[in-house]
């Protein structure tokens, strides 16, 4: 499972940031619970007095979801579900995690996230944290659940906490990056005054960035494109733009400070 979630992150990285790892996750259990012999649990775990032995997986979520369904039903419920997971791996493994999922999409709309952080870099975290989780919790607790979603949430707010401290250091380096090559707003190079567009060119020319750094730059910093935009446009996450960006900018500032200095 580790294998699963660990591809799932790597997926998500370099395709689209609408991609949902919540998503797919759902429809691969979807798939298992509504084939032509769906998987099933016995259904007196999740309900006092079911209409038939065994119920397909998606049913036995539903009602464990359910508002009104018992603690003792659900712990019941949850202890079976993390012993297949255990005991007998694929695809009871998926099914654990795949039944966090409706709780997890409560839990996670109610999450304040940085805006430079994609929604899919976040439910990734959580079902990571999840599918660790399940090999380390003790079924025998009480409400093992609770231990599932308490990881999943140490996870998303340590990812959240983490990515405000960064945009912090962003923020603080950029301000650094744009004053550096404005110590007037112009630069001399050779006795003549440019203009930042010139800068970017001249550094192209010097291969301190290339030409998609240097159009990075100059379309976010000069132009003001947004970076969520062109992070789509791109098939990458926002944040990945970001360090892009923020490298490519740190490479220039280096050169331009040698500049100067050398003047």
């Amino acid at each position: 499972m580790h294998h699963r979630h660990q591809t799932l992150r790597s997926s998500a990285r370099c395709q689209s940031p609408l991609r949902s790892p919540l998503t797919e996750l759902e429809q691969a259990f979807l798939s298992l619970a509504r084939r032509v012999e769906p998987l099933t649990l016995p259904a007196h775990l999740v309900c006092d007095e079911p209409d038939r032995a065994a119920w397909p997986v998606d049913r036995i979520r539903t009602h464990l979801a359910h508002p009104s369904t018992r603690a003792e039903l659900r712990e019941r419920t949850w202890r079976e579900v993390i012993r297949r997971a255990r005991d007998l791996g694929e695809p009871w493994d998926l099914v654990a995690v795949a039944m966090t999922v409706p709780v997890l999409r409560r839990m996670l709309a109610r999450l304040a996230r940085p805006a430079h952080l994609e929604r899919a870099e976040i439910e990734q975290e959580a079902l990571a944290a999840i599918a660790t989780a399940l090999h380390t919790v003790n079924p025998g607790t009480e409400r093992p659940d609770r231990e599932l979603f308490s990881a999943a949430d140490r996870a998303v707010h340590r990812l959240v906490y983490a990515e405000r401290r960064r945009a912090a250091r962003e923020t603080d380096q950029g301000a650094a990056h744009i004053e550096a090559p404005s110590t007037a707003s112009w630069l001399h190079v050779h006795d003549e005054t440019v203009d930042e567009l010139s800068v970017l060119a001249l550094a192209v020319q010097a291969g301190v960035v290339n030409v998609t750094e240097a159009r990075l730059i100059a379309r976010t910093r000069l132009d003001g494109e947004s970076m969520s935009r062109l992070a789509a446009e791109r098939g990458v996450s926002t944040r990945q733009l970001y360090r892009y960006r923020t490298a490519a900018e740190h490479h220039l500032t280096t050169h331009l400070q040698r500049r100067l200095k050398a003047q």
